[in-house]
């Protein structure tokens, strides 16, 4: 990055009358030098133009929306968050030959990320969005890492209201899009199942005419999909008319193996994960790759570089007990989809470690409830269950015939139930909203095992 604050200004619809450079942006006042461009958003919990005097002698300027003295330059702004979207534009704008691609989605959309900069990254230098960065702060920070050299960028949208993704498309303006479901996540602030697919539909607002809009085939509402702004792609597993379909699904220890289908071409590919969903990730990513010149060959290539994001279903071996990590955030479909994975690769007894899925709203009990029947269908040998939404899943379970179910509100509590009843040979599973921290008793677990 090598901006004027003249520039900036002109780009943020003002006038500051400085022809200093700024290589970088910061939004956090820890994180500053004399190069840097400072915005002082106001959050949920901090204003930032508090903190704007004790940097104004380290920074190169500072964007603001309030009247202060300041020592430094100023550029002064209607709405600093709204102003730093529109700058990422800008900065976005400014690379000619960059191909962007967005997603988004009910699950999946993480793993899609990583799968589909595995693909591209095996003809592009890719930038891709890095841990939770998918909302009107954290895009805006991939974008602006953006150098001479990027040739791609894979950038994660995420949303739990109307009109987000739409500010982040247009920010974005994404060369092609991908989404990836259409679940129950947000349902409190969305209303129903149709309002998650209105907003998530919001990604069409920046994508360019003409461009690839790849949605899941299988999906009873993204199937539904049919614009002639732009180029539909499906794919599928169970859909047979998708554009890019998967069959011969085959589980290999902790690989999937299965063929991919486009256009009459045809590739095995093996990815280094299991469980259903992320074969939808991998036939995502690789239908992206088809449209920009990435073959299924080099495509399945690229997908053997993958490996799980953060608390994203990290299988892990402790004291030759099976530990599947999966922390990071938890929805109907999601929950479902963990558990298929612990009786696919368990060949001991099959224990579950469920705890709440947050941002439910009215469908939270229902949501809970369809969990524990699926438990009990699965045949898991121990359910356990952790938060007071739970207790919906659990009793669910037990209704459906489930024996062992055991109910924890405390996760020390939790903790010391697990340590007196794992064996040697078990699998278990632990998935929830990453707001119930339940990595916390996993790592409790390993000090205790490994200790």
């Amino acid at each position: 990055m090598n901006l004027s604050i003249k520039e900036v200004a002109r780009a943020l619809g003002t006038e500051c009358d400085c022809e200093d450079r700024i290589n970088r942006i910061s939004i956090d006042s820890r994180d500053v030098d004399k190069n840097t461009l400072f915005f002082a958003i106001k959050g949920e919990h901090y204003d930032a133009h508090d903190f704007v005097s004790g940097i104004q002698d380290k920074v190169a300027a500072v964007v603001i929306s309030k009247e202060m003295n300041c020592s430094c330059p100023v550029i002064k702004v209607t709405d600093t968050k709204d102003a730093f979207l529109k700058l990422a534009n800008y900065y976005r704008k400014s690379f000619k030959n960059l191909i962007v691609i967005g997603l988004t989605g009910s699950v999946g959309k993480t793993t899609t990320k990583e799968m589909t900069a595995c693909v591209m990254a095996q003809k592009y230098k890719t930038l891709k969005t890095e841990g939770n960065f998918n909302n009107e702060i954290g895009m805006p920070k991939t974008i602006f890492r953006l150098d001479e050299s990027t040739r791609c960028a894979v950038i994660e949208m995420g949303m739990s209201a109307f009109g987000e993704i739409s500010a982040l498309s247009k920010t974005a303006e994404p060369d092609a899009a991908i989404i990836t479901n259409i679940g129950v996540s947000h349902i409190e602030n969305l209303g129903s199942r149709d309002g998650i697919f209105k907003a998530k539909m919001e990604m069409r607002d920046g994508l360019k005419a003409g461009a690839p809009l790849i949605v899941n085939g299988d999906d009873d509402k993204l199937v539904t999909v049919d614009e002639d702004k732009f180029k539909v792609l499906t794919y599928g597993i169970n859909n047979k008319s998708s554009y890019m379909k998967a069959y011969d699904i085959f589980q290999d220890g902790l690989d999937t193996k299965f063929i991919a289908e486009c256009e009459g071409i045809k590739e095995e590919v093996r990815i280094p994960t299991v469980g259903l969903h992320n074969v939808y990730d991998a036939i995502a990513a690789l239908t992206v790759g088809m449209q920009f010149g990435v073959s299924l060959k080099d495509g399945a290539l690229g997908l053997r570089n993958y490996e799980p994001s953060g608390m994203r279903q990290k299988i892990t071996e402790v004291n030759d007990i099976t530990f599947i990590e999966d922390c990071y955030n938890a929805a109907v479909d999601s929950q479902k989809a963990g558990l298929n994975t612990l009786v696919s690769i368990a060949s001991g007894r099959k224990i579950a470690v469920l705890g709440d899925m947050l941002e439910m709203g009215f469908f939270s009990e229902q949501g809970h409830r369809e969990v524990g029947e699926y438990a009990a269908e699965k045949n898991v040998d121990i359910l356990i269950t952790f938060g007071k939404e739970s207790h919906f899943m659990a009793d669910s379970a037990r209704r459906a015939g489930l024996e062992n179910v055991v109910e924890f509100e405390e996760r020390t509590e939790l903790t010391d139930y697990l340590m007196n009843t794992i064996k040697k040979g078990d699998t278990i599973i632990f998935k929830a909203s990453h707001g119930m921290h339940l990595e916390q008793v996993i790592y409790d677990i390993y000090d205790k095992l490994k200790g």
